[in-house]
């Protein structure tokens, strides 16, 4: 490895990247000489005197608040991040607790359920992936040009809000229908229907949302964007458990539709700061507008594609005895954190990645994803082997209470198991879509991708469902995501950053060897533990533990730069 791939410029004396996650983005007082030494850089190379000077051109004008910052206040930012996430992610399992005590796993939640698929697929259209992989590139190219975000505002916000209204009012009257197509034959669909209404009410909220969070992070601000989930699953638990006893599970409904709301109050403060810090800029041609039906398209249709994944699951889990759609639920919700925990990272990085491409930086850009996908497979493997190994005993800690009974946590964790297989590719398509959509112009390829996942999902369903019931649909699930992450790091060279599949293709073998060592030894900790508790707890040190060990000794790099940051931040 030369010291440009290391993530040093040669002659720079250390100059870091915008984040250094890697033995290759760490400048020089943190990275200690093991790391050097597993990112295979040889420091006296590294530290060459700097070269003559040569004349540059001066830089373009930008905004102070988002100029290239030091790898510690991204560090800060990423740590504020997955602090955020955590608990949010924290308040959500309260939130399935609160839903599983009250109304177990039945006809009436299933009928929430339903109506629940608006908001999923309104929180991955419009805050997770087609909102941000639109609007971040776009604010960053607006910022690369020494423009302010006034102009493209102007531009966009007023149309989305509008088609985003036109589009709630739609759903809220045509609910029946959507439940009908959504889950035929379901138990009771006149609460489904109640319940559709008032999460419909998600697509105008969310929207706003989502456009906030993608302004707020292509200008380096993260931590209102990953307060949002915090402040949502605050309003669901606050209402659920307000309003049961007189609503039922309408409580839950209305809980989602005023967690949309508190979404939206926990940015404003911070966008219209930004607004006030950041001038106006040069007056300027009209920006493109970045929801134009050519952009716009190829990214509605990937995220409608992949969240579709959940439509086809709950409408071959729908005909299945009642409980079947919750199973799927509760074990996609708890299976699915270390996945979240992974796209996170990617999150941080993406206005990295997006400015880099914007600056013409494809150097950079390369080894911003190389290094992301290595990270998001390590923290989403240790967090499957802990999923595989313990999902009975997480299951019965969870959940098993009130109406939630012990089939109930045999039932759900089984399909948890089964599911988690697909964790990689869930990750995995997570971060290798964003450098598709932060090219110049847009493709196709990755909603293509996506369309093949998705009948291979349909098809493995129909055919396993019949034999294996909930377990055979969440296996089509975990087949069809699978399959879409090869399409798309297949073809990441072609469309957009030219990474170097055989050098991350190893890197992320060596993880999954050790992701299955720990997957092994907490399997048999704990089966050798009766307490539930204790046993979860027991393979919560253990299945990192023997996860570092292993990763050591296949020698990932990631691992003893990690651990070399943490000992040296723990010291006084």
């Amino acid at each position: 490895m030369n010291d440009r791939e290391a993530g040093f410029v040669k002659g720079t004396r250390g100059t870091p990247q915008d984040v250094w996650t890697h033995p290759a983005d760490a400048p020089e007082a943190a990275c200690p000489p093991a790391a050097l030494a597993y990112a295979g850089t040889e420091p006296p190379d590294v530290w060459a005197p700097p070269p003559e000077p040569i004349d540059v051109p001066p830089p373009r004008p930008r905004d102070p608040g988002t100029a290239r910052e030091p790898s510690s206040r991204m560090a800060h930012a990423a740590a504020a991040t997955a602090g955020l996430s955590i608990a949010g992610s924290v308040l959500g399992l309260v939130r399935d607790q609160g839903i599983a005590h009250l109304f177990g796993a039945g006809a009436e939640s299933d009928a929430f359920l339903v109506a629940w698929t608006i908001p999923e697929i309104a929180a991955t259209v419009l805050i997770e992936d087609a909102m941000a992989l639109l609007m971040v590139p776009a604010f960053s190219a607006a910022l690369a040009r020494g423009e302010g975000p006034h102009a493209l505002i102007r531009g966009t916000l007023p149309r989305l809000l509008a088609a985003l209204a036109l589009l709630t009012a739609a759903l809220a009257a045509g609910a029946p229908w959507v439940v009908h197509v959504l889950a035929p034959g379901i138990a009771d669909p006149t609460t489904a229907v109640a319940c559709t209404r008032l999460t419909a009410l998600t697509v105008l909220t969310f929207g706003i949302a989502g456009y906030l969070s993608a302004a707020l992070r292509a200008h380096r601000r993260f931590v209102a964007p990953a307060a949002i989930y915090v402040a949502y699953n605050t309003g669901i638990v606050a209402v659920l458990f307000a309003l049961h006893g007189r609503f039922g599970v309408r409580a839950a409904a209305a809980g989602v539709a005023v967690g949309g709301v508190l979404m939206i109050a926990a940015q404003l403060p911070s966008f219209l700061r930004v607004l006030r810090s950041t001038p106006v800029g040069p007056a300027g041609p009209r920006p493109d507008n970045p929801l134009g039906l050519a952009l716009l398209a190829p990214v509605i249709v990937f995220t409608l594609s992949r969240q579709a994944q959940v439509l086809v699951e709950r409408f071959f889990a729908a005909p299945l005895p009642a409980g079947a759609i919750s199973h799927l639920n509760y074990a996609e919700k708890v299976a699915q954190l270390p996945m979240a925990l992974s796209v996170m990272i990617v999150t941080v990085t993406f206005p990295v990645l997006s400015r880099a491409l914007a600056d013409g930086d494809r150097e950079q850009a390369r080894r911003r994803v190389e290094r992301d996908l290595a990270l998001a497979c390590l923290v989403v493997l240790l967090g499957t082997s802990y999923v595989i190994a313990c999902a009975p005993q997480i299951t019965e800690v969870l959940f098993q209470r009130g109406e939630f009974t012990a089939v109930d946590t045999a039932d759900t964790a089984t399909v948890m198991r089964v599911y988690a297989l697909g964790l990689l590719g869930q990750s995995l398509v997570g971060a290798l879509v964003r450098p598709y959509f932060s090219a110049a112009g847009p493709t196709w390829y990755p909603a293509a991708a996506m369309g093949l996942g998705l009948a291979v999902t349909a098809a493995a369903d129909a055919a396993a469902v019949g034999p294996w019931g909930a377990y055979g649909i969440a296996a089509g699930n975990a087949l069809g995501i699978t399959v879409t992450a090869a399409l798309l790091l297949r073809g990441l060279g072609a469309h957009t950053v030219a990474v170097r599949v055989a050098a991350v293709a190893p890197r992320i073998g060596r993880i999954a060897l050790a992701a299955l060592c720990a997957t092994a030894a907490g399997w048999a900790l704990a089966h050798r533990l009766p307490d539930p508790a204790v046993a979860a707890a027991a393979c919560a040190v253990a299945v990192p533990v023997v996860f570092a060990g292993a990763a050591l000794a296949a020698r990932v790099p990631e691992v003893p730069y990690l651990l070399a940051t943490v000992t040296r931040k723990g010291r006084p």
